[in-house]
C-alpha cells in the first residue's frame, strides 16, 4: 500500500470517528443495457450530453475532498454506457475511495486492465443466481451470467490485489436466498469476494412486483455462513439487523441525509437512493456543502424504514463512530489489500 492510500485510509477512518458525511452514491448514468425486474432506474435514463461531464465530476471530487474523505459507490443504470467511465473512475479515486459496480456485460480484458490503473479500491459485478437461466430472466438479457462471471475473472486477473479487490454482488431475496451458499462457493472458486444487498421495493424507481423480501428468517443463517466464509465480507451488524428490518422492529434511525447521501445521474443531491425524487438541490448549480446542510437539517431518514440496502447498511454500522464489532469487520474482513 502507497503513502497516498495510507493517508487516505487514515484520513477516512479520522472522518467516520468525528461523525462527519463519508459515505456517497453516484450514478454516472440511468441508462442500461439489461431490464432487471426489480429495477426501473433505466426508464430515466436521458441523453449522454445532459449526464454529468468530466468537468463536473473534477469539480465534485474537488468539493467532496474540501468536505473529507469518501467511499464513493459509483454506479449507474450500468456504469459501462458511458465510454469514458474510466476517465470518471480515475478522478473519484485521486483522494477517495472508489468502489465501482457492474453488469460486467461490457468488460473486456483490456478494459479490466486499464480500469485499475486509476486507483479503484474495488470493483462487484452483480450476479443473482448460480445458473445462468434464472439469473439472465431476472436481469432481462440473455448471456448476463455468463459475461459476468467471465468479467469476475479478468477483473481478478487484472487487479493488483487479486481477489481482495473484486467481489461478486447479489441482490438478496426470497427466489435465491437457497441459493446463496451455492453462489458462496463458485466466488470461492474464482478467488473473489462476495457481499449482498437486500433486494430494495419500496424506494424510487423500484419495482414491488420485481422480486420478493424472505419470507422467513435470515440473520442467523447469514451469519452462520459469514463464519463458514471468509470471503463472505460483509459487516456483520448488517446482516444481524436483516431479521428486525424484515419484522418492522427495534430498527435505529435512518442516517441517510447526515454521513451518507446520493448524487444522481444529473447532479441532484437526495438523502439516498430510495429517495432519489425528494432532491436538496444540485451540485451543478450551488455548493455542495450548502446541499449536505440542507440535506441534514431536513432529516429526511427520519422514521424511515423502507430499505435495508448495503448502502444503508454501511451508513448505519459506521454512522456515529461506529460500533466496535463495525471497526474490527472493516479493518480486517472487508480490506481490499
Amino acid at each position: 500500500m502507497s503513502i497516498q492510500e495510507i493517508r487516505r485510509d487514515l484520513a477516512l477512518a479520522a472522518g467516520i470517528l468525528r461523525k462527519q458525511p463519508f459515505s456517497v452514491l453516484i450514478q454516472v448514468s440511468n441508462r442500461c443495457n439489461m431490464r432487471c425486474s426489480f429495477c426501473q432506474f433505466w426508464s430515466n435514463g436521458v441523453r449522454p450530453e445532459l449526464e454529468l461531464t468530466l468537468a463536473d465530476f473534477e469539480r465534485l471530487e474537488a468539493e467532496l475532498f474540501d468536505i473529507g474523505r469518501f467511499v464513493i459507490s459509483i454506479e449507474g443504470g450500468e456504469p459501462f454506457v458511458r465510454p469514458d467511465i474510466v476517465d470518471i473512475v480515475r478522478i473519484l479515486s485521486r483522494r477517495h475511495a472508489a468502489v465501482l459496480y457492474t453488469n460486467g456485460w461490457y468488460i473486456t480484458e483490456e478494459v479490466a486492465a486499464e480500469l485499475f490503473t486509476t486507483g479503484l479500491s474495488q470493483v462487484g459485478v452483480s450476479i443473482d443466481f448460480p445458473d445462468a437461466a434464472r439469473h439472465d430472466k431476472k436481469r432481462g438479457l440473455v448471456g448476463g451470467w455468463e459475461r459476468a462471471w467471465r468479467a469476475v475473472e479478468w477483473l481478478r486477473d487484472a487487479a493488483p490485489h487479486g481477489g481482495r479487490q473484486v467481489h461478486v454482488m447479489t441482490v438478496y431475496m426470497e427466489e435465491n436466498r437457497r441459493d446463496f451458499e451455492a453462489m458462496l462457493a463458485q466466488s470461492a472458486a474464482r478467488g473473489v469476494g462476495h457481499y449482498i444487498t437486500l433486494l430494495a421495493i419500496q424506494g424510487t424507481r423500484r419495482d414491488p412486483e420485481g422480486g420478493h423480501w424472505p419470507t422467513e428468517p435470515i440473520s442467523e443463517d447469514l451469519l452462520r455462513l459469514w463464519n463458514r466464509h471468509p470471503h463472505f465480507r460483509v459487516f456483520q451488524d448488517y446482516l444481524s439487523l436483516m431479521d428486525p428490518f424484515l419484522e418492522q422492529r427495534d430498527m435505529p434511525a435512518c442516517r441517510a441525509g447526515h454521513q451518507s447521501f446520493n448524487i444522481d445521474h444529473l447532479g441532484n443531491v437526495a438523502p439516498c437512493i430510495e429517495k432519489i425524487d425528494e432532491p436538496a438541490g444540485n451540485v451543478r448549480e450551488e455548493p455542495l456543502a450548502d446541499i449536505l446542510e440542507r440535506l441534514a437539517e431536513a432529516d429526511a431518514g427520519r422514521g424511515c424504514q423502507e430499505c435495508w440496502t448495503l448502502c444503508r447498511g454501511i451508513s448505519q454500522v459506521l454512522g456515529d463512530g461506529g460500533s466496535p464489532r463495525a471497526w474490527r469487520d472493516f479493518t480486517t474482513r472487508l480490506r481490499s489489500r
